[in-house]
C-alpha cells in the first residue's frame, strides 16, 4: 500500500509544477496586453483633448427665411402706407395761409401815465431823498454840527461820520455809493437826533442790506448793549447803549441807534443825550422813518 501512496503524491506534485509553469508562461502575454490597452487609452485621450482645443467656436444660428419674409412684409407695409397718405393729401384742396402783412396798430397819442408810488417804489427813491426824511418836531433847533449842505451829504462827508473814514470811503466806492441825504435836530440842550439815508446803485451787489447788517453787527458788539427787532422792517434792529462815554469836563454821553434797509436805501438813526435813552424813543423814530420809505 505504501508504494501506491507515494505515486499519487508524486503525480500531484508534478501537476502543481506544470500549472505554475503555465501561469509563469502566460504572465508576459498578459502584461503586454495591459500595456497595449493603456497606451491606446492615453492616445485616444490626447487626440480628444487636441481636437477640443483646435475645434473652432460654435457659430451662431443664422436667421431663417421666415424672419426675412416678415421683415420684408413690414417694410412694404410702411411704403404702401406712406404712398396712400400722400395720395389722399394730394387730392385735398390746399389750406390758404394767413397773409404776411398785418394791420397797422394805431399809435396812442399823449404821454403814458407813470406808475404810482404804490406800484413802483423807485418813484419815491429816484426822487428827492430829502423828502423821505422825517420832519423836525416842533420846537426843535439845529444841532451844533450839521452834516452836509441843504440836506445833501456827499461821499466824503458821509464817510466822515464813521470811524476810519479813509477805509469807509473806499468801501463806499466799491459798493457803488450813489448819494445820501440827512437831517439833524436838537431838543433842549443835550438831546440830539441824526438820520441818514444812503442810496446805492446796486448793479453788482445788494449794498443797502449789507451796510444795514454791518451797522447792526458793530452796534451789538459794544458792551452793555440791548437790541430789538424793528417791526415792519424785516431784519432791521434798534439798540440802546446803557454805558455812556465819559470825558473829563464833559457830561456823560448816552447813545442809541437803529439800522434797517429797504430796496436800495440804507437807513441809520442815531440819538445822543446826557441821560439814559429809553427804548421807546429809538424804536419810534426808526419805525416812523421806515414808514416814509
Amino acid at each position: 500500500m505504501e508504494p501506491q501512496v507515494d505515486e499519487q503524491v508524486d503525480e500531484q506534485d508534478d501537476e502543481r509544477v506544470d500549472e505554475q509553469a503555465g501561469e509563469q508562461a502566460a504572465e508576459p502575454g498578459r502584461a503586454q496586453e495591459t500595456a497595449q490597452e493603456t497606451a491606446q487609452e492615453t492616445a485616444q485621450e490626447t487626440v480628444q483633448e487636441t481636437a477640443d482645443e483646435v475645434a473652432p467656436p460654435a457659430r451662431t444660428r443664422r436667421r431663417g427665411r421666415t424672419t426675412l419674409m416678415i421683415a420684408a412684409a413690414a417694410a412694404l407695409g410702411v411704403v404702401a402706407g406712406t404712398c396712400t397718405g400722400y395720395l389722399i393729401q394730394a387730392e385735398r384742396e390746399p389750406t390758404p395761409l394767413p397773409p404776411l402783412s398785418q394791420p397797422v396798430v394805431a399809435q396812442a397819442e399823449g404821454e403814458v401815465e407813470p406808475l404810482s408810488a404804490a406800484q413802483d417804489h423807485k418813484v419815491k427813491t429816484d426822487g428827492d431823498l430829502r423828502k423821505l426824511l422825517l420832519d423836525r418836531p416842533k420846537g426843535a433847533r439845529d444841532t451844533e454840527y450839521t452834516v452836509g449842505t441843504d440836506g445833501w451829504v456827499d461821499l466824503a462827508e458821509y464817510a466822515e461820520t464813521f470811524q476810519g473814514p479813509a477805509s469807509v470811503f473806499s468801501d463806499l466806492v466799491g459798493d457803488e455809493f450813489r448819494r445820501a441825504a440827512a437831517t439833524t435836530w436838537r431838543v433842549g440842550q443835550t438831546y440830539n437826533v441824526e438820520i441818514y439815508l444812503a442810496q446805492f446803485h446796486q448793479e453788482d451787489t445788494l449794498a443797502a442790506s449789507e451796510w444795514a447788517g454791518n451797522g447792526s453787527y458793530w452796534a451789538e458788539d459794544e458792551d452793555d448793549t440791548r437790541g430789538w427787532p424793528v417791526p415792519g422792517t424785516g431784519d432791521g434792529m434798534a439798540f440802546v447803549h446803557d454805558t455812556p462815554e465819559r470825558k473829563p469836563g464833559y457830561l456823560p454821553l448816552y447813545s442809541a441807534e437803529a439800522h434797517a434797509w429797504r430796496g436800495d436805501l440804507y437807513m441809520e438813526v442815531r440819538i445822543y443825550d446826557s441821560r439814559p435813552i429809553p427804548k421807546a424813543k429809538i424804536m419810534d423814530l426808526a419805525q416812523r422813518q421806515m414808514g416814509k420809505l
